[in-house]
């Protein structure tokens, strides 16, 4: 009996130390992980006809930087052919970063209309409401359009959402350097306000105490995040900003929930 216990003690030694040795190659090898799989991909749409801002690669890269960190597939173009139904079916949201002037013809406009009525996302950045003033739609899935702005300074910006996935890591008062856009119209009453300027702590503010900043909506079915924020290359290695966009990004992709109603 002694023999045959000894005889078992080897076994399983021997079958112990075969395990150990093939979990030691599979982890040199990288055959035990499995590959990462994207949750979801954005296109990043930069296409410009008036002005031309010099961070638009600054952007990209960023928001490329988000995508490997929290696992996301993001492609980059001006190329306007890419907006037609079979193309735009593969992406959760489209972020137009510092688009100005007209930019899609109408069918590609029409495609994208019916992208956003199946229930995907709009992301615009800064220049995004400098962009399509005769196309209806847009103009109201971005929430106003820009007019004019004073040059680029500190402000305070007031936090008045602070539950939103862009917004509730975020001081009350956030104070950043950038260009502060007004607006042709305020947009508050047929969108979410989320931040919004204080006028009093920079110079050259047209739209007064109440100067929404970011802010977003549903509209036909999709959802819409914007900012003002971003004009500045500097602002694409800003940590809170950053983190500001990859929320606007998970909120218009339908991964992260917040609440967009009117106010």
């Amino acid at each position: 009996m002694g023999k045959y216990k000894s005889v078992m003690r080897y076994c399983l030694l021997v079958s112990a130390l075969i395990s150990v040795s093939v979990l030691f190659f599979l982890s040199l090898t990288g055959m035990d992980r499995a590959e990462p799989k994207t949750s979801f991909k954005v296109l990043v749409f930069s296409k410009t006809s008036t002005f031309r801002h010099d961070s638009i690669p600054d952007g990209i890269a960023a928001i490329r930087k988000l995508g490997n960190e929290y696992n996301f597939a993001v492609d980059a173009t001006e190329d306007a052919a890419v907006f037609n139904d079979d193309n735009l079916a593969q992406y959760s949201a489209v972020i137009f970063l510092h688009t100005t002037g007209d930019v899609l013809d109408d069918a590609q406009q029409a495609a994208f209309e019916r992208y956003i009525r199946t229930g995907n996302g709009y992301v615009g950045i800064h220049a995004a409401s400098d962009t399509e003033y005769d196309w209806p739609f847009y103009g109201e899935l971005v929430g106003a359009y820009f007019k004019s702005h004073p040059p680029i300074q500190e402000a305070t910006i007031l936090v008045e959402d602070q539950k939103h996935p862009s917004t509730s890591f975020l001081p009350v008062k956030w104070i950043r350097t950038d260009e502060w856009f007004d607006f042709r119209t305020n947009p508050r009453g047929k969108v979410h306000v989320l931040a919004s300027l204080d006028e009093s702590t920079y110079s050259g503010g047209e739209m007064g105490e109440d100067h929404p900043i970011t802010w977003c909506r549903t509209y036909e079915n999709g959802r819409s995040w914007f900012t003002g924020a971003g004009h500045t290359k500097e602002s694409y290695s800003e940590p809170l900003f950053l983190k500001h966009l990859l929320g606007g990004i998970l909120y218009s992709a339908g991964v992260k929930k917040g609440d967009c109603q009117v106010n």
